[in-house]
């Protein structure tokens, strides 16, 4: 019984109480940066939903036993309808919302996927540019990515 004790602690830190301090485990998250013809694909979240009507990447949670990739695919192919190519390039950040919410964002740039986009879970989706990206009201935990990107990361390849 304490072997397992041990292996919790060392496995699953974030499960581990001190002093009535609970510690919360992260989500980890897997989004897609699709850049296509200088521009960049951008969701808005539906106005009933948690962040209702703030900008967002496609993308979702990583499932138990599942990579980066595998999430992304999934996640795309539910949402928008297409398949992604190869991930060219990832960029981890973390946020904690003033709400509770802490995630790990696997911020994955992606410059081919097959099939016809349809926007099949959001309020609406958009192609912009840098400038546009910039001027749209972001989910929070994705300023520090957005402000990171620069024209040249839009730039066909």
């Amino acid at each position: 019984m304490q072997e397992n004790a041990v292996h919790l602690l060392i496995e699953m830190p974030w499960r581990l109480c001190l002093n009535s301090v609970h510690f919360q485990s992260m989500t980890l998250v897997a989004v897609a940066i699709l850049i296509k013809n200088g521009k960049i694909l951008i969701c808005q979240r539906k106005r009933n939903s948690r962040y209702g009507l703030k900008w967002e990447f496609p993308g979702g949670k990583v499932e138990n036993g599942e990579s980066v990739q595998q999430c992304l695919q999934r996640e795309l192919k539910e949402e928008l309808s297409i398949v992604i190519g190869p991930i060219n390039k990832t960029e981890v950040e973390s946020y904690n919302y003033e709400d509770g919410g802490r995630f790990e964002v696997h911020y994955c740039f992606v410059r081919n996927f097959d099939g016809d986009l349809k926007n099949n879970v959001f309020e609406e989706v958009r192609w912009v540019s840098p400038g546009e990206l910039q001027s749209l009201d972001h989910l929070e935990g994705n300023w520090p990515i957005i402000r990171k990107l620069d024209e040249r990361a839009f730039e066909a390849s």
